[in-house]
């Protein structure tokens, strides 16, 4: 297979197809590495949780150990979960325009191959998980029932988004406990509002397959919605946006945080304001602003948790 055909089609020109050794394209490609916004997107609610955390607890900033673990983290358990991912769906995959050259249906990897790179993706990730407390590491192992269990969503309902929020959004209830050691309800509660933020970004993600989906029966909100997708998302976002704050209010955030929150909104507003359904290029542009989106409300944390314990 040539270098031009091993990439996947709305993947390339990145640093993979052009840097990395070529055998180890396909397990990167596996990964996601060639396309780090979902990693991005899976971290921003453990760094979201850290930050809550380090406002309730009085600190200046999160904990920068807790900071870099939940990167490496969320990058190999990204990474896991795609590869478990495309095991469950290579037959699907293999039917629809923009997966078919994903590395398992083109034959790139064998399913043996890939599950093999699966399980050292998951070991990499114990590892982070067991640098925390036994509490956070009780929290981490439990979920593994929703990452499991999701991919089989699309064939049964068309709310897999859902699943998707209960796995994207976990790292939620990742970041409190780990200074804590324990959950409280700032915590569940900034749990439910990324739950409702990951339902519409993967909403406008789902736009782009949404033809190929509904022949094949795959479900999904994109085609559920459908010309109804602009007002649901508002409705979903102003949730993500009401639960989030609701969360730094009773973890004890300030008037910084107060201001990032309505950056954020802002944001969420404008690509609800932007979207066009039929546009895919566009629909994929505006899914990956989410981790700038994310990046902003982190931000806010942790001026809000410095200028506090500065004052």
């Amino acid at each position: 297979m040539s270098e031009v055909t091993g990439r996947v089609a709305d993947a390339t020109g990145n640093w993979v197809d052009s840097l990395a050794p070529l055998w180890t394209r396909p397990y990167l490609r596996l990964a996601r590495l060639d396309r780090p916004i979902g990693s991005w997107l899976l971290l921003m609610p453990c760094w979201w949780s850290a930050g809550l955390a380090a406002i309730h607890a009085g600190h200046p900033f999160p904990d920068p150990w807790h900071v870099l673990l939940f990167f490496v983290g969320a990058f190999a358990m990204r990474g896991a979960g795609c590869t478990w991912n495309d095991l469950v769906d290579r037959n699907l995959d293999a039917r629809v325009e923009r997966t078919r050259s994903r590395p398992i249906p083109s034959g790139q990897v064998t399913p043996l191959q890939a599950f093999a790179f699966l399980v050292l993706q998951a070991l990499i990730g114990l590892a982070v998980l067991l640098q925390f407390n036994w509490f956070t590491v009780a929290c981490g192992i439990a979920s593994l029932a929703s990452v499991a269990v999701y991919p089989f969503l699309k064939r049964v309902t068309y709310w897999p988004q859902i699943g998707l929020g209960l796995a994207f959004s976990w790292g939620a209830l990742m970041g409190w406990p780990a200074v804590f050691g324990r959950l409280d309800a700032p915590a569940f509660i900034l749990y439910a509002g990324s739950i409702a933020w990951v339902i519409a970004y993967d909403t406008i993600y789902a736009h782009q397959d949404r033809e190929d989906d509904a022949l094949i029966g795959i479900k999904s909100t994109a085609i559920l919605f459908a010309e109804n997708t602009r007002p649901m998302l508002a409705a979903f976002f102003a949730a993500a946006v009401v639960l989030i704050g609701l969360a730094g209010w009773m973890a004890g955030a300030g008037l910084v945080f107060a201001l990032g929150l309505a950056v954020f909104a802002a944001h969420l507003a404008w690509q609800v304001q932007r979207l066009d359904i039929s546009d895919p290029a566009l629909c994929l542009r505006l899914f990956k602003s989410n981790r700038d989106a994310g990046l902003i409300l982190f931000a806010a944390m942790i001026a809000d948790a410095a200028v506090r314990f500065y004052a």
